[in-house]
């Protein structure tokens, strides 16, 4: 079956010597797996390698067998062309990170257009924003709604957060994260990219990405910590 819809890369594995495998969240299908014959051929091919780094956002026309196997593009193009992203260092090193990130936790093989709406908006907005240090603790955030563990928070005044019910309580037990902790939680789950720029300070940013790192690691089932995380503290000391 011919498929066109767009789609964001979430990785791209060298196959052979010549061959990549592209894994997409598409709009159309979920998570798709694809072949690309011949990636690093130096004969001209409309399937460049430019368009397969992390977060590119494609327009594409795809043969669909729906058989659990790697499909194949027809047609791929670069549905909005980066203006930052891959030039700077900060954005490069966050896409790394997020694309990780997406690639471990969604498992999708089904239209989620939603998802993928909030995908694509973050992500041009990332493309179009100089000040992003926040950008992936949000998005991580925000992404909780759509894989089922967004933290409940109709008690949100009491001060612990408990990890695995992941519900504020009044007492600390051990699944907790201390009163500090969950302050700085409960102020980033009211922030929106627009609004959060000088929330919070590197060593606020490197707690909270530990607590939703380990959050995460709480409610997905063989979650892996993304390699590229030393990079992001890296840039963001």
């Amino acid at each position: 079956m011919l498929v066109k819809t767009k789609a964001i890369v979430l990785s791209a594995l060298r196959y052979q010597e010549k061959s990549l495998v592209v894994k997409c969240f598409t709009e159309s299908d979920g998570l798709k797996s694809y072949y690309v014959r011949d990636a690093f051929s130096s004969k001209k091919s409309s399937q460049k390698t430019i368009y397969f780094r992390p977060l590119t956002i494609l327009d594409m026309e795809a043969t669909h067998k729906n058989k659990g196997t790697l499909e194949y593009f027809k047609e791929v193009r670069l549905a909005f062309p980066h203006l930052s992203v891959n030039t700077n260092m900060l954005k490069t090193s966050i896409t790394l990170f997020v694309s990780e990130m997406l690639h471990n936790c969604i498992k999708e093989e089904e239209q989620n257009q939603s998802l993928y709406d909030f995908l694509e908006t973050a992500l041009l907005w990332l493309d179009s924003h100089d000040e992003v240090v926040n950008f992936h603790l949000i998005l991580l955030m925000e992404l909780t709604k759509f894989l089922g563990f967004y933290p409940d928070n109709s008690q949100q005044e009491n001060p612990y957060f408990e990890m695995t019910e992941g519900v504020f309580i009044p007492y600390q037990s051990t699944s907790c994260i201390n009163a500090h902790e969950t302050a700085l939680l409960r102020r980033l789950m009211g922030l929106k990219f627009d609004n959060s720029t000088k929330a919070f300070h590197v060593t606020e940013r490197q707690a909270l990405l530990k607590i939703l790192l380990d959050y995460y690691a709480f409610h997905l089932d063989s979650f892996r910590r993304p390699k590229s995380l030393d990079v992001l503290r890296e840039v963001f000391e």
